[in-house]
């Protein structure tokens, strides 16, 4: 339908086909008559002969070249009967990923990178280097996009100074912009050769060699089911330490201003099976921390198996309500989590993004009860009015979202929150601006995610709302934000001064290499000497490294970061509670 869309404005006037072919054979069968009766089975063949012989359709299609660009949007994934399955291999060209955007690109990155490894392609990091560079890309604010835009750009201007006796580069967009600009992507400047979707990566080594006769190619189908079950994903965290893993994909809250269901897809959980596999394996390389990944996270349900789909309705947290009818059955996530937290105890566990709905009492009762879950829990507001959040569709009132919080206080003492909050959303007065100035002084984040609102084609918004606050009024109001969340930050990160934080090592600070840097349970970055001496506990500690978890005092703080010193190694078995 997408393409019929273009093409029906490029028809030229008509000249009608079907008459000109009935006056031929009118005109035809008339002689014919005079001479001699005619079979219609002569009459037929006749009109079929000319019909091949006349003009097609592309005679009757102005300004398009087919034999320049092929949009291939296959709907089938089995085996090609064109392509022998040597065709799309690899043969060791060098492929090289950018990633842009959310964790779920990371995992995204993986797993096309687990995939086009099977085909014997090598992986680096130096576009130049490369023989295909592909760009996993975001779409969820225009900033996002335009960046995309402007390495596209250089890449191209990369790949036509690439030596003549080279292999051609080959540039592909993968991820969400690749679903949502498709045509754009392909038209404009013919920047790029390969668009996949995200639930097109399985098809990544056919598509490059589809592409390699010099033809744009495209896949970015969505689909019900994918969830890449059956792909381990390449792991590349920093210093191995740390891994992402990917439990669910798509989202079903059509929120009034986000893209992702558009170009993600409805919502699918991964089978816990698989999960659990993949965490195993990461525990066994020595992997420290697993996020658990997904557009919708907490709404994980596997009704992979007929013993998981049960009657049970969904429960949500209370006050909150959803567009979309109940779901029943299945593995929800609170069984995923505690199955999780049960393979390792010396692996911390955390999980992002939720949704505020999906916090029923049994969730936070685990994150309380085990020592490897954080005590860290991202809850995204987007605004503390509740005019503004009726008209983002978010489900929920300032009131009810500041009952979870109370609960959530209640139920994990000492908790750390985080949140996202967009400015100058569709309508907002600024009465209503005000409202989420005061929501975060009165929650007390000490990690924020904050954003100005950025219209976004086939959204709720798009269609029925108008984008009405001025730029210079949205900038304004996000900086308020900013430094309203600074200031509140600042004051939950002081409160830590003299207590001890476990603290995961990720490397070496950016600003002093005679420092370490690592992340403390509730996701706050801690700063601290490499090496370090209490000598009030007369207790020393050997040079830690990336991966380590050191017992760390702190002694001063600001809103993005604590410092401290070092008192000793320890695990996450030692210190099961922070």
């Amino acid at each position: 339908m997408e393409c019929l869309k273009r093409l029906r404005p490029l028809f030229l006037p008509p000249r009608p086909l079907l008459p000109f072919y009935f006056t031929q054979h009118c005109l035809c069968s008339r002689s014919e008559n005079v001479n001699r009766p005619q079979s219609k089975r002569a009459t037929l063949d006749t009109f079929k002969t000319q019909l091949s012989s006349g003009p097609t359709f592309q005679d009757f299609v102005k300004g398009i070249d087919v034999n320049k660009t092929l949009l291939v949007s296959e709907e089938d994934d089995g085996p090609h009967a064109y392509l022998s399955e040597d065709l799309d291999m690899g043969n060791d060209r060098k492929v090289c990923f950018e990633t842009y955007g959310c964790q779920m690109n990371v995992n995204d990155t993986e797993i096309a990178w687990s995939v086009l490894q099977k085909k014997g392609y090598q992986r680096t990091n130096d576009p130049y280097e490369a023989d295909v560079v592909l760009l996993v890309t975001c779409s969820i604010r225009e900033k996002a996009e335009q960046t995309i835009w402007n390495r596209l750009q250089q890449l191209t201007a990369m790949k036509r100074k690439r030596l003549k006796n080279r292999t051609p580069m080959k540039i592909g967009i993968l991820g969400c912009m690749a679903e949502r600009l498709k045509t754009e992507l392909l038209e404009r400047e013919k920047l790029v050769d390969v668009l996949a979707g995200p639930d097109a990566y399985r098809d990544l080594p056919r598509l490059l060699t589809l592409a390699d006769s010099g033809r744009q190619v495209s896949n970015v189908l969505l689909s019900l089911e994918e969830t890449y079950a059956d792909v381990m994903p390449v792991h590349r965290g920093p210093q191995g330490y740390s891994a992402f893993v990917s439990i669910m994909r798509g989202c079903d809250n059509m929120c009034s201003y986000c893209i992702v269901p558009f170009t993600r897809g409805r919502e699918r959980s991964r089978p816990l099976s698989s999960i659990l596999d993949e965490v195993r394996l990461l525990s066994d390389q020595g992997v420290k921390e697993v996020t658990l990944l997904g557009q919708n996270v907490n709404s994980y349900r596997d009704t992979s198996e007929e013993q998981h789909r049960g009657p049970d309705p969904t429960q949500l947290s209370r006050g909150f309500r959803t567009l979309y009818r109940s779901k029943q059955g299945g593995l929800r996530f609170a069984d995923l989590l505690e199955r999780v937290s049960h393979i390792d105890a010396d692996m911390r566990i955390r999980f992002t993004s939720p949704h505020p709905k999906d916090f029923p009492d049994e969730v936070l009762q685990l994150i309380a009860e085990r020592g490897n879950i954080c005590k860290q829990i991202h809850l995204p507001a987007q605004s503390g009015s509740s005019q503004v959040l009726k008209a983002m569709r978010r489900g929920y009132t300032r009131e009810a979202y500041l009952d979870l919080v109370d609960n959530i206080k209640r139920i994990v003492p000492g908790v750390s929150l985080s949140s996202d909050f967009i400015a100058g959303f569709c309508g907002e007065k600024e009465e209503d601006h005000l409202q989420t100035l005061s929501l975060i002084g009165e929650v007390g984040y000490n990690v924020g995610f904050l954003f100005a609102y950025s219209m976004r084609k086939k959204t709720h918004a798009s269609h029925a709302l108008q984008d009405d606050v001025p730029g210079e009024v949205k900038q304004r109001r996000l900086e308020e934000l900013i430094s309203a969340f600074r200031e509140e930050a600042a004051k939950v990160n002081s409160a830590l001064v003299g207590t001890t934080q476990l603290v995961l090592v990720e490397g070496a600070s950016k600003r002093s290499a005679q420092d370490l840097c690592g992340r403390s349970d509730g996701n706050v970055k801690v700063i601290f000497p490499r090496e370090g001496r209490d000598s009030s506990l007369d207790s020393g500690i050997a040079e830690a490294k990336a991966g380590d978890y050191v017992l760390v005092k702190i002694t001063s703080a600001n809103s993005q970061s604590l410092r401290g010193r070092a008192l000793s190694l320890s695990s996450l078995s030692d210190n099961p509670v922070q």
